[in-house]
């Protein structure tokens, strides 16, 4: 990629200027959700390095220039619940999760991660791990898939998955940068992996407990992003980037209670299939935008309007692994969210069905009074 490129960070000259003492200051980015489901942030200097989140100010931002709030009452404040160190500036400086608020204390319409937090408290006693697997496909500066011909398509799906080797892996570097970040971050990332489609790959965070998954995986994406920006290369994460003969891209979600993890537990598995049919329609209004097209019934996602469940079946709706079959205990795999879907939205679906609703939360009805708002341009690309 040509080093003139607008889109590519001049990394080398900015290190003289990374290098500078700080002189006991910390610089805190404040990173939150906007109403297209993407990440935005700003920095905030702070006189010595906080010892928790509860250290942390409060803050605000123009809601009416994110769709969060009208040119009137445009004040939407930042509360600060989750902490972690920065990968790009090193040292004491952070990165700070927040929450959204408006003035009147009420959460920000798209603030989602308020009625799943309220539902992994209430119901805590079950102790539930979650672990997700978020796929992901790198674009060119034009929006067509990193690494496949600008006037054609690349050879057919086969030497992809897990691949090695020059026209096998495209943006090997971004996925590998995105590693070490999260882990320098203290993102429980527990692994990568190319996926079925060329320039498509797929990370996993988890497992965690309760809401640090959603607050791990939204911080995740952000370093996504950032690395990405770096070498010019855009993350899309729509569920079907490719029509045709392409896989798309999920968001595999992984659950498991304590009452799954105890011998015997896979009685307590059956008995969440039974909870999840029963809510099918109402799951997959949380899922993701534009599932429809991914979840087909082929390149191993069910069908969109049907709910099944089998062991080591990946064209499920949820796959039981074969081993947990085996040892009567561990954990599900519930296929169908899509991988541009909102984690706090998924796992907080999942208690909302596993354990039953609580007063100030409703998943689905929270997702619905909040319309996502399409803020990227999109540049068409005249494909062959």
């Amino acid at each position: 990629m040509s080093s003139d490129s607008v889109y590519v960070s001049n990394a080398y000259q900015l290190q003289q200027f990374a290098k500078l003492p700080q002189k006991g200051k910390v610089i805190a980015e404040y990173i939150w959700i906007d109403s297209s489901s993407g990440t935005r942030s700003k920095c905030k200097t702070l006189d010595e390095k906080p010892s928790s989140v509860k250290d942390l100010p409060e803050w605000n931002f123009d809601g009416s220039s994110t769709d969060q709030a009208p040119g009137g009452n445009s004040d939407v404040y930042l509360r600060p619940v989750a902490m972690f160190p920065d990968p790009f500036r090193l040292g004491d400086n952070i990165l700070v999760m927040c929450e959204t608020y408006m003035s009147d204390g009420k959460p920000n319409k798209y603030n989602f991660r308020h009625d799943a937090a309220l539902l992994m408290e209430k119901h805590k006693e079950h102790e539930t791990w979650f672990g997700l697997e978020q796929e992901y496909t790198m674009l060119d500066e034009m929006g067509w898939p990193f690494g496949w011909p600008k006037n054609g398509f690349p050879a057919p799906q086969g030497p992809y998955y897990c691949g090695n080797g020059t026209g096998k892996a495209f943006g090997r570097d971004v996925v590998e940068a995105h590693y070490k970040a999260c882990l320098y971050a203290d993102i429980n990332i527990s692994g990568t992996n190319a996926e079925v489609m060329p320039g498509q790959w797929e990370y996993q965070v988890g497992p965690s407990l309760g809401i640090d998954l959603g607050d791990q995986l939204w911080v995740s994406r952000f370093l996504l992003h950032r690395v990405a920006e770096l070498y010019g290369i855009k993350i899309t994460l729509a569920p079907k980037p490719i029509p045709g003969d392409w896989n798309g891209a999920g968001l595999h979600s992984n659950c498991s209670t304590k009452e799954m993890r105890e011998d015997g537990g896979i009685k307590a598995i059956y008995k969440a299939m039974e909870k999840f049919e029963a809510r099918h329609k109402e799951h997959m209004k949380v899922y993701g935008e534009g599932n429809e097209a991914r979840m087909t019934g082929k390149h191993e996602t069910a069908s969109y309007d049907k709910f099944t469940w089998g062991v080591a079946n990946r064209g499920a709706s949820v796959r039981i692994n074969r081993e947990v079959e085996e040892k009567g205990k561990g954990y599900f795999e519930d296929r169908r969210p899509a991988s541009n879907a909102d984690p706090y939205q998924i796992t907080g679906m999942m208690m909302e069905t596993l354990f039953g609703k609580v007063e100030g939360a409703d998943m689905v009805a929270t997702v619905e009074a909040a319309e996502a708002v399409q803020s990227e341009m999109v540049v068409e690309v005249s494909k062959p």
